[in-house]
């Protein structure tokens, strides 16, 4: 019980910390401010699922599409951390990740929104594939892959509530503490983007001056 406790609290806040359901709502709220609620939680509902379906998917042809390509987890990481990093930045100088595309219609714009990148990969991006793939790998039984899937519909509902109650949150914040909001997201989105880089590069280091 002890191991199914600490592999689930594990799951919890990595998959949380990866995420980053607070960090994508100044976005979020910035394409949604002028429409009704019923259309916001119909966005923030298939963004979720979208991310549902990606990371239930990566996570059980993971290791199928490893081996396909001959990629290692710890590559994942490195890759998965550059790309973290970046968006990171982006929210730090307060960008914007996607801009509507010229001669398409706004509601053209949000469908695609919900899909990406607010699917993939603002909820389900980089970091949180990496994570999935690599607490997948760690599962020791079915239990433990229940709980992993059990724990990803959990986040993922937190950041459906997140973001329908958005508005109320920045709402108290203003514009000025949306901005603020996002910087200090991405400062933090950039240090969760180092030291998933490290991870990932460590053992490869180590492997390459091991003397054998």
């Amino acid at each position: 019980m002890e191991r199914l406790f600490q592999f689930s609290l594990f799951a919890f806040t990595s998959l949380f910390t990866m995420v980053t359901p607070f960090g994508m709502i100044p976005l979020f709220t910035s394409i949604t401010s002028q429409m009704p609620l019923h259309d916001v939680r119909k966005i923030a509902f298939k963004g979720v699922l979208t991310a549902f379906i990606i990371m239930v998917l990566i996570a059980l042809a993971g290791n199928f599409i490893f081996d396909f390509f001959h990629i290692s987890i710890n590559g994942l990481k490195i890759v998965g951390g550059i790309l973290f990093f970046m968006s990171g930045y982006d929210m730090v100088q307060a960008k914007l990740s996607r801009l509507k595309e010229e001669g398409q219609s706004f509601s053209e714009f949000v469908n695609d929104f919900a899909i990406t990148p607010l699917g993939i990969p603002i909820i389900c991006g980089p970091g949180s594939i990496t994570v999935t793939v690599v607490l997948f790998n760690d599962t020791r039984n079915v239990i433990e892959k229940l709980i992993l899937f059990g724990v990803i519909v959990v986040v993922l509902l937190i950041t459906y509530l997140l973001l329908v109650g958005s508005k109320k949150l920045l709402s108290f914040l203003g514009d000025n503490g949306n901005k603020v909001l996002m910087r200090i997201m991405g400062l933090i989105v950039m240090v969760i983007a180092v030291e998933l880089m490290f991870a990932g590069l460590k053992p490869i280091v180590q492997d390459m001056i091991t003397v054998k």
